[in-house]
């Protein structure tokens, strides 16, 4: 290399780290000016948890309040679509999960926004299998017990979600076409009303993260079939996976991850990318989080983005194969 070019390539490489090292002072300069909203898509979920568990330490970080606000219906579309309309000034923060992100792009014939161009990732936050749980009156004692009730009366069970196009909704899609059996769907707005009408046996069985039902499950009020993992859970070693139980391959996972309006400048997904990393592999955020059976995935904004562009392929097979519509 002769001596021009040594120099141009060194000028080149102080260049690079110059305005790296100029990203990350804006990264870390940047504060909100006035109160963040959070949009949580649902009501009385693992969503809205996470979402108030962030809330005050985003504020002790930034120094302005975190507002959560739950904006639900149409399986999560509504409240996403509304962060996609806000100013991305980093004053509007979106709680996103599979429904608005993944699965309903293939569910609905028509989307009022497009998740990987509408919204811009900060981070996939937490993973977790879900448990498959019935209400103890049915008298159901596993999950061949279940398929073998399901297919002996169909009219007879009826199961509930999260929301319409939520994992809970197409886990239990999945199951129906893998197993080969029928039962009617009712899709609620959030855990707590379909938790709470699955308790009272106005539904008799339902697809729901372990934050949403381990505590009903301990009181015995809830019985706990099996799981949708690859593996069981630690706190249930004695409660198996359906592939374990005679449905081979069978996986389906829930998640929930941070976005921002797309347009955010990148300082601002950085910073906000900093704090909720930080935020989630602390101690006391991390315990609550492993309480609840939730693996701490805390990723960086392009790992998350190409988690959702894969999840959408992911689901949007499912959807195909089992015919699953938006009711």
């Amino acid at each position: 290399m002769t001596k021009h070019l040594k120099l141009a390539a060194a000028v080149a490489l102080a260049a690079c780290s110059a305005a790296s090292a100029w990203a990350q002072t804006e990264a870390a300069n940047w504060r909100p000016t006035k109160p963040v909203r959070i949009v949580v898509p649902i009501v009385g979920s693992t969503n809205d948890v996470l979402a108030r568990l962030l809330a005050p330490k985003l504020q002790e970080a930034l120094g302005q309040p975190f507002v959560v606000e739950n904006k639900p219906g149409a399986g999560g579309n509504i409240g996403a679509y509304e962060v996609t309309r806000a100013a991305p000034d980093g004053h509007t923060l979106l709680v996103g999960y599979n429904g608005p992100l993944a699965i309903n792009v293939t569910l609905f014939d028509k989307m009022p926004y497009d998740p990987t161009k509408d919204l811009a990732p900060i981070t996939l936050a937490v993973k977790a299998p879900q448990y498959l749980v019935v209400n103890p009156a049915t008298g159901i004692a596993s999950v061949q017990d279940f398929i073998a009730k399901a297919k002996a009366n169909p009219t007879k069970y009826v199961y509930g979600s999260v929301a319409l196009g939520s994992a809970s909704h197409l886990t239990m899609e999945m199951m129906k076409s893998a197993a080969n059996f029928r039962m009617t769907h009712i899709p609620y707005r959030g855990a707590g009303p379909a938790v709470a009408d699955l308790l009272a046996g106005n539904v008799q069985a339902g697809f729901f993260v372990p934050g949403n039902v381990q505590g009903f499950v301990k009181e015995g009020r809830l019985k706990l079939l099996a799981s949708t993992g690859p593996k069981r859970f630690p706190s249930t070693p004695d409660v198996p996976t359906l592939a374990e139980s005679g449905l081979k391959d069978f996986e389906a996972t829930s998640w929930i991850g941070l976005l921002a309006p797309a347009g955010t400048p990148q300082n601002i997904i950085n910073r906000y990318n900093e704090e909720i990393v930080r935020i989630l592999n602390s101690p006391e955020i991390s315990r609550r989080l492993h309480d609840m059976e939730f693996e701490i995935a805390a990723t960086s904004p392009q790992q998350f983005s190409d988690w959702i562009g894969t999840e959408i392929v992911r689901w949007g097979k499912v959807i195909k194969d089992t015919g699953a519509k938006a009711e």
